[in-house]
């Protein structure tokens, strides 16, 4: 009965074990489903399970027929042609991060948003290419064609390596299109969990300094060969700094320019975006502004500055992948398709929680490897999303995806139509842009320090995930990041909190007690806490931990008290000891035996509980022993074990704990679990944990129910009243009543 006094309250209920309360409230006993009878149920077949199968496969048969056309058309309209003119740019500007013509990034920037229309299920974020994936993808075009594969240099050199890196391209892409979709039908959206926000954030700048590292070439205007292997940045920049000297001053003074004018741009959209109805097209006007200075003043003959070039016209037929460059590139393909879906899936779940709609992750891998496929069939590359271009997409109205077909319309007649305009365009502008769009990746250094103050585990691995992308290189980084993040885990949960807990002002609130000063611990009673999982890798830990927490070791002195009996045997034997009703006297005046002489070959026997059947009287260990027989003292008399924040307990950890706890009440002291989970009894028995020593009915509902039960206990035995007393009960109740001041607990049978 729970009764509301004011702001208090009060409780007054039986003390229960597990086991009486499961019988009082007639716990049920559930079938629970095994793993056959789930995989029964997955591959059931019904109308209904195929309904709705269709429909999360196919979300744009949900979203569509109920699509605004009166309210949402105009602002997806002006938000697809923004978004659209920003994905122009970003394509050809990407393009030269995956070492191919820039013409081919029109291709990504294209294909993988109609497929993601008709099967992604967020509705505001713009797929195309992403800076990280792309510099992947050209790690991996670099490995299979590097540069001095073009022999001497010649045109039809250059095209013929042109034509190679852009099928290794196109081949990774379609591969990890294949393993997005793999992971979509199998349900691992889930995948996405281990990689945690610090290791995104850690990865992603890293990425952001090889994007920058990669792209002095093109701002220089350097030969600069790919070095797609460990400390490889630093290899590029080596070669960099040793021809600085050969620097086109013009394309330099052109990428500054237009950095300058990129960055204090967008600072003025970041900072007055609640002001302008749309933000300022910097990209576009910069490309524009540059594309004409440059081809009517000339800039390609009179500054020898490198240049767009023609563009491919129209789009060329779908190629199969090349199988001896799949073979080559399964950990590539890995690589790309996980940290595309899950810098994907982390921007498309930051919009569903603004605009309160659900996105799914097993279908966004089947939207993304279907996009990967069929942009790598069309010669495209690696497709995510730019947070930068989402950004556009979102801010500038977009409603739904029919924005990103938008955006995809005016793709297509840059590629159809008007590409031949970008032709005189530099590519240090191009790659000046990339640049541009780094600033959001390069201000997560500010990280470090809010991680420092808040998280040191997660600032660790920040700085290693950062450390390991940027000198080991992006694919081998993101291996060695997850799994020091996933030793991270190991290392917490090995080393998990232990305190000891006292009762706060004489309620049912138990605390650590170094912790508060008005504090109540029963005379005789450890409560001990375990903050995490019990398993093999941390059960030594959890036993030194109670071992300190209760100031003996419990296999010690159960030896030393087996010891002790053979001894008292023995002397009794010879007649040393002399027998009175309370205790045994020593009649002798040396006794002194080696232990070793006491164990007498049979070490074994003294982990066994002490017998005193054939002693004359019974052993009072607390007492005072005959001189010669020394015990270490014992000062409790019960332990309570708080498991309620023990989520599992593994085989291994149980064989320690049931040892662990053997010991203790071989030496008459009781154990107490208290708070244990829903099902945690069960597995005990299930597992033959339970025996003479061991049983259910140590486990209790909450440490107030052990700790009431184990005064009760005390009072009885030192009361022959109250003993008589709980005979003719047929409860144990207690009550709680908090009040203001003190706060009292009375126990009523």
């Amino acid at each position: 009965m729970v009764e509301p006094v004011g702001n208090h309250y009060v409780v007054a209920r039986p003390v229960y074990s597990e086991n009486l309360f499961n019988e009082e409230h007639e716990k049920l006993h559930r079938y629970h489903k095994s793993f056959w009878d789930h995989l029964k149920l997955y591959f059931r077949c019904s109308l209904q399970r195929v309904k709705k199968i269709a429909l999360g496969l196919f979300p744009i048969v949900s979203w569509l027929p109920a699509y605004r056309f009166r309210e949402w058309i105009l602002s997806d309209i002006v938000s697809g042609i923004n978004t659209g003119l920003v994905a122009v740019l970003q394509g050809l500007a990407f393009a030269l991060l995956v070492n191919i013509p820039p013409g081919y990034g029109l291709y990504a920037a294209f294909f993988p948003v109609l497929v993601y229309f008709i099967f992604g299920t967020s509705r505001h974020i713009s797929v195309g290419p992403f800076p990280v994936l792309s510099l992947m993808v050209g790690g991996a075009v670099i490995r299979l064609v590097p540069d001095d594969s073009a022999g001497n240099g010649t045109s039809m050199n250059i095209s013929a390596l042109n034509e190679e890196r852009v099928m290794v391209a196109a081949s990774v892409t379609f591969l990890s299109g294949v393993f997005q979709l793999l992971l979509g039908i199998l349900q691992f959206g889930f995948i996405v969990i281990y990689l945690s926000q610090s290791l995104i954030s850690g990865f992603t700048t890293a990425a952001a300094i090889h994007v920058v590292v990669s792209q002095l070439k093109f701002m220089l205007q350097l030969p600069v060969p790919g070095f797609n292997k460990p400390f490889g940045i630093i290899y590029t920049l080596e070669s960099v700094f040793s021809q600085i000297t050969k620097t086109n001053i013009a394309d330099l003074v052109t990428s500054l320019v237009v950095l300058l004018i990129v960055f204090v741009v967008k600072e003025m959209n970041d900072r007055y975006k609640a002001k302008l109805p749309t933000p300022i097209p910097i990209e576009l006007l910069v490309t524009v502004l540059a594309a004409l200075l440059s081809y009517f003043l000339n800039f390609e003959e009179k500054f020898n500055v490198a240049v767009v070039g023609k563009l491919e016209e129209g789009f060329q037929a779908p190629v199969a992948p090349d199988v001896g460059v799949l073979q080559k590139c399964i950990g590539d393909s890995i690589s790309i398709a996980i940290v595309g879906f899950a810098v994907a899936f982390s921007v498309a779940k930051v919009y569903s929680i603004k605009h309160d709609y659900p996105v799914d992750g097993n279908q966004e891998l089947i939207a993304f490897g279907l996009g990967n496929i069929v942009g790598g069939s069309f010669k495209g590359f690696a497709a995510s999303t730019a947070l930068s271009r989402s950004g556009v997409q979102e801010s500038t109205g977009g409603k739904t995806q029919i924005a990103g077909i938008i955006s995809a319309v005016i793709v297509l007649i840059v590629i159809l139509a008007i590409g031949f305009l970008l032709a005189p365009l530099q590519k240090s502008v191009l790659a000046s842009l990339a640049l541009g769009n780094l600033k959001g990746m390069l201000m997560q250094f500010k990280e470090v320090g809010i991680l420092w103050r808040n998280d040191k585990y997660d600032c660790v691995i920040w700085v290693v995930t950062f450390l390991a992308a940027v000198f080991l290189g992006l694919d081998i980084g993101l291996a060695t990041a997850v799994a020091f993040q996933l030793l991270t885990v190991v290392i917490r949960s090995q080393i998990p909190s232990c305190t000891v807990l006292a009762n706060v002002g004489r309620s049912d609130i138990y605390r650590n007690r170094k912790d508060y000063t008005d504090i109540y611990e029963p005379e005789g009673v450890k409560i001990f806490r375990c903050s995490s999982p019990i398993f093999f890798a941390n059960i030594e830990f959890f036993r030194e931990k109670l071992i300190t927490a209760v100031g003996f070791n419990p296999l010690r002195v159960l030896r030393k008290r087996n010891k002790a009996l053979r001894k008292i045997r023995k002397m009794l034997k010879k007649g040393q000891l002399q027998v009175t009703p309370v205790c045994l006297i020593c009649m002798a005046n040396h006794t002194y035996e080696s232990d070793e002489e006491l164990d007498n070959n049979r070490i074994e026997e003294l982990d066994q509980p002490t017998n005193m059947i054939d002693l004359p009287i019974q052993i009072n260990w607390g007492a005072d022993l005959p001189s010669g027989i020394t015990v270490p003292r014992v000062d409790i008399h019960s332990i309570v074990l708080d498991f309620s924040s023990v989520s599992f307990l593994d085989f291994s950890a149980m064989r320690v704990l049931q040892k662990t706890l053997k010991e203790f009440v071989r030496i008459d002291i009781d154990i107490y679990i208290a708070g244990a989970h829903e099902g945690f009894l069960g597995k005990l028995e299930r597992c033959a944990f339970f025996d003479e020593e061991i049983k259910p009915s140590m486990f209790f509902l909450t440490i107030h129910d052990a700790v009431l039960h184990i005064l009760l206990k005390k009072d009885i035995a030192s009361s022959p009243k109250l003993k008589l007393a709980e005979e003719k009960s047929s409860s144990n109740d207690y009550i709680i009543i908090p009040s203001n001041g003190l706060r009292s607990r009375e126990c009523t049978v």
